[in-house]
């Protein structure tokens, strides 16, 4: 077993992550493929990479599983150096997005597959399957076929066999990507449930935004083999480190002017106030907020980042009305505002209307330059 150089990152407190990745590299002939990745996760934490396709998220997580081992780097998984050894001798469970089940094994040697490969006895073995499929409710269905099965319930299958052998690590490669839309959602429900129950770290590769806000206790957001940024769900959406994570996760409004004072920036013949940093002052930056972010009610005269505009247009979201304004203080810079129903009515909010609305400073997020 080979070992690369890179030290073990230990956190504030001393504790040791469960999983540690170290100066990774993945690469497919000229093609850098995962560069300089760093990342650290904790014993029981559920994980979720996210990003767009392409971005590296995938190799990654067979990096980690020794299926596409990385060209250079370290991973080490509860104090062991794992970075060069098969799969065979990596302690984890994997679900892939295909499902992958054996479709000659019934549903009870499918999930037996790999207690079988351990040798374990009969008796034993017959006890651990029941208890998986108890877990998955699927009990009386151990002596079906993959075939006769729906997507959702091959998925769970699936699941089962990946936790069969008590893994320290389970690996989800886009789960629910192949299930309609109601599945999907019960099911990642139950995925997270499930996880909470056993405490076994998982990883789960999405593109998914909603999923992995939803579902996960940190995110770790990907582009172009790199990673952008690492932070809780609530984080990633409220703060994002950068305009990709801004414009990647929810929806954005992109605002591009300059930085004219430490607290303000000019756009158009709007002067926004905002919070300190992000930018050089005299330079080239875009002010962004989320469409969830303005009011409509009580503004003032006084109310800082208050602007009049016209209701150009609006879709109903359900809970919310999303509308397009244009403002004559934001040439070329229409706004997506979000309007509770309760708003529309009360205010008599409809096409056409001129309203006056607000955009308090705190939820401001500033980077230097303008928009890809």
């Amino acid at each position: 077993m080979r070992s690369e150089p890179g030290a073990r990152p230990v956190p504030a407190g001393g504790r040791l992550p469960y999983l540690s990745v170290a100066g990774l590299e993945k690469r497919f002939g000229g093609f850098t493929a995962l560069s300089d990745i760093d990342l650290t996760i904790q014993e029981g934490e559920f994980v979720c990479f996210l990003g767009p396709s392409g971005c590296g998220k995938t190799t990654l997580l067979r990096a980690i599983a020794g299926l596409d081992p990385q060209t250079r780097g370290t991973i080490i998984q509860a104090g062991r150096d794992i970075s060069y050894l098969p799969p065979s001798q990596r302690d984890y469970g994997i679900v892939f997005q295909s499902y992958a089940l054996f479709p000659n094994l019934t549903v009870e040697e499918n999930v037996a597959y790999g207690l079988v490969n351990r040798r374990m006895k009969r008796p034993e073995i017959a006890v651990r399957v029941e208890e998986l499929l108890a877990m998955i409710g699927m009990l009386g269905s151990g002596a079906k076929y993959p075939s006769q099965l729906s997507g959702g319930q091959q998925q769970r299958v699936a699941l089962a066999r990946a936790l069969a052998t008590r893994p320290g690590l389970l690996l989800l490669d886009e789960p629910l990507s192949a299930l309609d839309a109601r599945v999907r959602l019960r099911l990642r429900g139950e995925i997270r449930e499930l996880q909470r129950r056993l405490g076994v770290t998982t990883i789960m590769v999405t593109h998914d935004q909603e999923e992995a806000i939803s579902i996960a206790d940190r995110i770790v957001v990907m582009n172009h083999g790199h990673i952008e940024q690492v932070d809780t769900p609530d984080a990633i959406y409220r703060t994002p480190g950068t305009m990709f994570v801004a414009g990647f996760v929810g929806t954005m409004n992109f605002l591009t002017g300059m930085r004219s004072t430490a607290d303000r920036v000019r756009l158009g013949t709007l002067d926004l106030r905002v919070p300190p940093g992000g930018s050089p002052i005299g330079q080239t930056c875009t002010a962004c907020a989320r469409p969830e972010d303005f009011i409509i009610r009580n503004v003032g005269r006084d109310t800082p980042n208050a602007f009049s505009a016209t209701i150009e247009a609006t879709e109903f979201l359900g809970p919310v009305v999303r509308a397009r304004l244009r403002a004559p203080a934001l040439p070329g810079m229409p706004v997506l505002a979000d309007f509770s129903l309760n708003a529309i009515t009360d205010l008599g909010l409809e096409l056409g209307r001129t309203v006056t609305v607000a955009l308090p400073p705190e939820r401001v997020r500033v980077f230097a330059g303008a928009p890809e």
